[in-house]
């Protein structure tokens, strides 16, 4: 189901029924948030309220009738549509709940519109895994994004919202009943801010950014070097990844947020050459396929124009590779554009070059 916007409608505040537009991040009348982050796991059902376009019209199967955008769902299986940028998360086919995270959000500022995503995959082997991810993406997607509205340095606000998910994570030992633990809850993390600029992003662990480019001369390339026993093998040089990734002990991550680590975040800012998408992911997907390339043939033409649909087909591809762990993907079409139809693409991108503070796993194809 899909509607235009621009048909519906106008929106109003949904706390004074003041007039507003998809523009703005908040009311004028009366100050609240219309354009809140958006965390997979707070709504074990539909949402009331489309975080697209703030209409209350939402059909039984979860879609605004406004707008046309999916709503927020339960845990197991959630889709988060905000139109700049969209995810899946899924429990996959063998484990009872899913310990994966994300957590969504937009804003308008002086550049333009900016993409915020956090991705966290809760470490199996610690205690409370579904909550610790959880309590990291959201914790660090409210840091960034009121940085991104108060024009806060960007690289400075990873870091800030690093240390907010590592609080937050740690917090949980604390809770009445919940401590002393020998292994405290613990998560992976990457997170990404999108301007029409610049991609900002940041992570700790084996979850993933990707960049798939879609110009004339397209190059997808993976954008981070995963915390783990294989990632440090590869990184020294001693193994291939495919050799890496067969070991036994390969997953084991050697950097996350929570208790008991003193591993530095990681924080870098990409400059895309054209059009494409930027692809966050829990190791869930790339698991089935680790490959840019290969993950650029499944994601596009389609992220472009619809996030949604191709983070949806990303989830299913691993599903039906084997489905053996949680599943997250998020996409963000670049360059972000105003929000409009889901199958609308945005157009024109600005030229430029990659520039990260820290060298990437692979170099750009």
């Amino acid at each position: 189901m899909t509607t235009d916007p621009a048909s519906s409608t106008p929106a109003v505040c949904p706390s004074c029924g003041q007039a507003v537009s998809p523009q703005d991040n908040f009311c004028e009348a009366c100050r609240t948030e219309l354009a809140p982050a958006v965390v997979s796991g707070q709504a074990p059902e539909n949402a009331a309220v489309c975080a697209f376009c703030h209409s209350s019209q939402i059909s039984a199967d979860g879609y605004c009738e406004a707008c046309g955008h999916k709503v927020a769902s339960s845990r197991d299986h959630t889709e988060i549509d905000l139109g700049l940028l969209a995810g899946v998360t899924d429990r996959g086919l063998r484990h009872r709940r899913n310990e994966d995270a994300m957590a969504l959000a937009t804003a308008e500022v002086a550049g333009g519109p900016a993409a915020v995503a956090v991705v966290c995959d809760g470490v199996s082997s610690t205690r409370r895994p579904d909550e610790a991810s959880l309590a990291a993406a959201q914790a660090a997607v409210h840091v960034l994004l009121a940085g991104v509205r108060t024009g806060e340095d960007l690289v400075e606000a990873s870091r800030e919202a690093v240390s907010a998910a590592q609080q937050a994570v740690a917090g949980l030992a604390e809770l009445p009943g919940s401590g002393p633990w020998r292994d405290p809850p613990s998560a992976t993390f990457v997170s990404a801010v999108m301007t029409s600029e610049a991609v900002t992003f940041c992570w700790l662990g084996d979850s993933r950014a990707y960049w798939l480019g879609a110009g004339p001369d397209p190059a997808a390339q993976r954008l981070t070097l995963d915390d783990s026993v294989a990632g440090e093998l590869v990184a020294a040089g001693l193994l291939s990844e495919t050799e890496a990734l067969a070991l036994p002990e390969a997953h084991v991550v050697t950097g996350w947020v929570g208790a008991d680590t003193s591993a530095p975040p990681h924080v870098a800012r990409f400059e895309p050459p054209g059009p494409g998408a930027l692809l966050l992911c829990s190791d869930g997907l790339w698991n089935y396929q680790p490959e840019a390339a290969k993950l650029a043939e499944l994601a596009l033409p389609g992220a472009l124009s619809d996030p949604l649909g191709a983070a949806k087909a990303l989830v299913t591809f691993a599903l039906e590779a084997g489905g053996m762990d949680n599943v997250t993907a998020v996409l963000a079409p670049f360059p972000p554009g105003l929000p409009g139809r889901p199958d609308e693409p945005a157009e024109g991108a600005p030229s430029a070059s990659s520039e990260p503070e820290e060298k990437p796993a692979d170099e750009p194809a």
